[in-house]
């Protein structure tokens, strides 16, 4: 994992010659979705914070069908966190560390459509340098 800043989305390859990713439609469709995901989440979270409650507790002692819904949630986060770093590494993308982070501290409906939209746009930019001839930055992967 690269301990670098996300500068540029946190898309950049290691090297000088690459070009920064490109806003396609998925990567603004992932971007919303994070934003819809922090929003909805964290509002939630202020008012448990607000009315002082057993946020843990609720979670993990409302149930069998919340208790079906965490083990249904932290299956899909060990899974997105898998993906991003294995996916991440593949394409080099800065940063990483940071979205790994996010997803326990902040929510994986954040973090995970922010590393894809940070992931298509990374995959644009590449798919943008093949198009032009421009030979990928030393050592970007070149898949796809």
């Amino acid at each position: 994992m690269s301990a670098g800043s996300a500068g540029s989305g946190g898309v950049r390859a290691a090297g000088r010659g690459h070009a920064p990713g490109r806003w396609t439609p998925a990567a603004v469709v992932y971007l919303v979705l994070a934003v819809v995901g922090l929003v909805g989440t964290w509002t939630f979270n202020v008012v448990a914070i607000v009315e002082r409650r057993d946020f843990l507790g609720e979670w993990f002692g409302s149930g069998p069908s919340v208790d079906s819904l965490g083990v249904d949630l932290a299956v899909v986060a060990v899974a997105a966190i898998v993906l991003m770093v294995v996916e991440g590494r593949r394409l080099r993308m800065r940063g990483l560390w940071l979205y790994v982070l996010l997803v326990p501290l902040v929510a994986l409906a954040f973090a995970f459509p922010l590393f894809l939209s940070a992931r298509e746009r990374r995959l644009a930019g590449e798919r943008a340098e093949r198009a032009s001839g421009t030979p990928p930055a030393a050592g970007a992967s070149s898949s796809r």
